[in-house]
């Protein structure tokens, strides 16, 4: 096995030793600096290749100190005011970190901002309200009196975002705040491509340049109060990608002008929990136009001077859109994510068009994680941290490979954390052995392909809104945290996809897993009735549906669930308590969906009033009279119901009985599946090599059966691995 190689490590001047030693330890091939640290000529010199990190947006502070009118800009809305007479004055900054914004003064505020009583929500006509620029408040006249009121106003962005974060979380002090650019102004993108071919023939040395990302960084609002820091965050919103400029071309080019409101969307903003609306999909549609267009000239120009071009899948990933139709063309030559989990490993390592796939791993060397938690300091564990992290990404790399991992931050921090150290060196052992399983070939799949469905389809691929901690309530993560390592194929469609091109004839189970308008069950998509007709029909021939807490949920019709049908339950929402609910008997506690369950399962959050329909349905699982799990027989297909989901080890192989329960495959469990839940194993047909990983910190025991019925025997160190030749 391999012992050196795929593997990238932070370096650091003034700890050269240090940076050399722990490439060695850990078998790095490539060394990369981070924000706000360089490479000596000693690390540069080293024989290691280099990676330069490079945010283009921020690298000119001069320019943008000269330039204060082409700093990137967004809409934000006032906090609510309440009318206590017939005018109220709103301070519009107020509740917001002042040092990351501050109001747009230059633009037209009549033509580009909007007023609402939200109360009534109604729109105030300009003439009604009054802009005072000198201490940043609007006026509004003729209001009624406890009628709340906001303000939708621009504010350029002061500092950028992420390296605000890396300012206060590394106490950087009094260094130069650094100013977001935006390139969709023409002076902008030819100072951008000036700087990057003068930084290209000043890095002669360089090898990759890690753009990080490029533009445009996901929409991360700060507040003032400590308690409330960040106001707002999501992963996937394109909130920050707006401005006069942006919004007139994207006029031009569509025919048709937005608002304000169209990105504030009554304070609930374009977060990716939301439905698309068909404008919001457009206006993403236009700034991945651009995002592409410029993006190109940048790639283009450091292949010109014989470098590889890498992108991150982070900070300033809007518009770049990995799982879009136009990536290949930005002609990358690898994509890094940063990774804690499986599915987000599985997001990285599905992005198609590029060679290198690199997952950049947790902990970031950082004294204190995202949370504020200790980490590289008196009171932090790493190498429990590393542990933790690594168990959830190695499964995920059973089923997907990666080419490469690697580290990021500073790494004077990782002094006196030796057993962190031994544990990387480790941990990039079993990377680099993972990695050469895939060489042969694919990993053995169960036949029974899962679509999950939601209103982005493929676009969001393994969720594109946050990471596992920062929406731990999402069932659908947990969903995918799940799906992620085991042995299904798995496809993400939409609900215009089903109408556009139908099901996908290869397509045996369909998930859908959200609550009640949300974009992840689906929203007003359900009130269509040829999305609900096709999927009817295609499991009433045969095909299997997993709904988890609200699937199919719409106020619409005589139904709030518009597959119970399918599912064999509905909800109470407290509009039919007067009708009569079926009085269903638990018979089937042994199903196949719950045989490695046992006794207490945990669901999560789960949705309540859940009850069974006719005698169709079979309830596996109750409380209270109220239905957790149920499965109902459909025409020639099967419907399943969750009232949620939690990836624990149970849950992982529950939903994994249920796929091949609703396929009608049930004895697909038989082969190549690891017995012992606590452990799971991925078997190569081409290289005839079983890998089996022990998921737990204590010593496993497993039985695994072959396609000839042979019993495969492993016992497992904890966290352990093992790669066994079969014949």
């Amino acid at each position: 096995m391999l012992n050196k190689g795929y593997c990238t490590i932070p370096g650091e001047a003034g700890y050269e030793e240090l940076t050399l030693k722990l490439a060695e330890k850990w078998g790095a091939d490539v060394v990369r600096d981070s924000d706000g640290t360089t490479l000596s000529d000693k690390i540069l010199s080293s024989g290691l290749n280099v990676y330069s990190t490079l945010c283009l947006i921020r690298s000119d502070n001069a320019w943008a100190k000269q330039n204060t009118d082409k700093l990137q800009q967004n809409f934000l809305m006032s906090d609510p005011v309440i009318a206590q007479s017939n005018t109220v004055t709103i301070d519009l900054l107020k509740g917001y970190f002042r040092e990351q914004f501050r109001i747009n003064t230059n633009d037209d505020s009549k033509i580009w901002w909007q007023v609402f009583d939200r109360t009534s929500a109604k729109e105030i006509p300009a003439y009604d309200w009054e802009f005072n620029d000198t201490d940043g408040t609007v006026t509004v006249y003729n209001t009624v009196k406890n009628h709340f009121y906001t303000v939708n106003f621009l504010a350029y962005r002061i500092w950028e975002a992420i390296s605000m974060y890396n300012h206060i979380t590394n106490n950087w002090g009094d260094r130069e705040h650094l100013m977001p650019v935006d390139p969709i102004y023409p002076e902008a993108q030819e100072r951008i491509l000036s700087n990057l071919e003068k930084w290209l023939e000043n890095h002669p040395k360089t090898d990759v340049v890690r753009f990080t990302s490029m533009f445009y960084n996901f929409c991360w609002l700060w507040g003032d109060d400590q308690n409330l820091r960040y106001r707002y965050s999501d992963w996937g919103s394109y909130d920050f990608s707006v401005s006069p400029y942006a919004l007139t071309l994207f006029e031009k080019q569509k025919g048709y002008r937005l608002t304000s409101e169209d990105f504030i969307n009554a304070g609930f903003y374009n977060n990716t929990h939301n439905v698309p609306t068909r404008k919001y999909l457009d206006w993403i549609d236009f700034i991945n136009d651009f995002v592409i267009s410029f993006g190109k000239k940048c790639v283009d120009l450091a292949h010109h001077y014989g470098k590889k071009a890498y992108v991150f899948y982070d900070d300033h990933w809007i518009g770049i859109e990995p799982y879009g139709h136009r990536f290949a063309q930005f002609g990358f030559d690898g994509i890094i994510k940063c990774v804690f989990n499986a599915f987000e490993a599985r997001k990285c390592a599905g992005v198609s068009g590029i060679k290198t796939h690199e997952l950049r791993l947790h902990p970031y060397l950082f004294p204190t994680g995202l949370k504020g938690e200790p980490t590289f300091k008196e009171g932090g564990n790493p190498t429990r941290d590393a542990k933790n992290f690594w168990v959830n990404i190695r499964r995920a790399l059973l089923r997907s490979p990666v080419q490469r991992i690697g580290l990021g931050g500073y790494l004077h921090l990782v002094e006196g954390f030796e057993d962190f150290q031994d544990y990387i060196s480790e941990l990039a052992q079993e990377f680099r052995l993972i990695k050469s399983l895939h060489e042969s070939g694919k990993p053995y799949t169960v036949p029974c392909k899962t679509a999950v469905l939601h209103s982005w389809g493929k676009l969001r691929s393994w969720i594109c809104s946050g990471h596992m901690h920062e929406h731990p309530e999402l069932d659908l993560n947990h969903v995918n945290e799940a799906l992620a390592g085991l042995p299904v194929d798995v496809v993400f469609i939409s609900f215009d996809d089903i109408l556009k091109h139908g099901i996908p004839d290869d397509v045996k189970v369909i998930i859908n897993c959200g609550r009640l308008d949300s974009a992840w069950s689906g929203g007003d998509h359900w009130k269509n009735p040829e999305v609900v007709a096709r999927i009817t029909e295609w499991v009433s021939s045969g095909g299997g549906f997993i709904g988890i807490n609200e699937p199919s949920a719409a106020k619409f019709s005589s139904r709030y669930f518009q597959l119970s049908h399918i599912l064999g339950v509905e909800r109470e929402i407290g509009l039919t308590l007067s009708k009569g609910k079926y009085n269903y008997t638990m018979t089937d506690n042994d199903h196949f969906i719950l045989k490695d369950s046992g006794p207490v399962i945990n669901l999560g959050i789960e949705a309540g009033d859940i009850y069974a329909v006719n005698a169709n349905a079979t309830v596996l699982a109750d409380r209270n009279r109220q239905v957790r799990i149920a499965v109902n027989s459909f025409g020639s297909g099967r419907g399943v119901y969750f009232s949620g989901y939690r990836a624990n080890p149970q849950n992982i192989r529950m939903l994994f009985r249920a796929i091949l329960w609703a396929a009608n495959k049930e004895d697909a469990i038989d082969l190549w599946i690891s017995e012992n839940i606590n452990t799971e194993c991925a078997y190569f047909p081409s290289s005839k090599k079983l890998v089996v990983i022990n998921n737990r910190g204590e010593i496993e025991t497993t039985s695994i059966k072959d396609e000839t019925g042979n019993i495969i025997k492993v016992t497992l160190d904890e966290y352990g691995i093992k790669v066994i030749e079969t014949t």
